[in-house]
């Protein structure tokens, strides 16, 4: 299972969801869905951008834990 961090970072950086759309132009309703960890696909684009306007790695945004088989 992948996880997005994104609620983590944004506490780290003291910022909110509407601003981080605002800085990446990404739609409120798509951050949203991120931040919650209900989103099913991520766009490179979106990815690269919410790096930019976080300063942070790809790998600060994603964590891979492995399914229990």
């Amino acid at each position: 299972m992948i996880r997005i961090k994104l609620s983590t970072l944004l506490g780290q950086h003291k910022m909110n969801q509407k601003t981080l759309s605002k800085l990446t132009k990404i739609r409120p309703a798509t951050i949203s869905k991120m931040y919650y960890e209900e989103t099913k696909r991520i766009d490179i684009n979106q990815i690269n951008n919410i790096c930019k306007a976080l300063n942070c790695e790809v790998s600060e945004l994603f964590e891979y834990i492995p399914d229990n088989e």
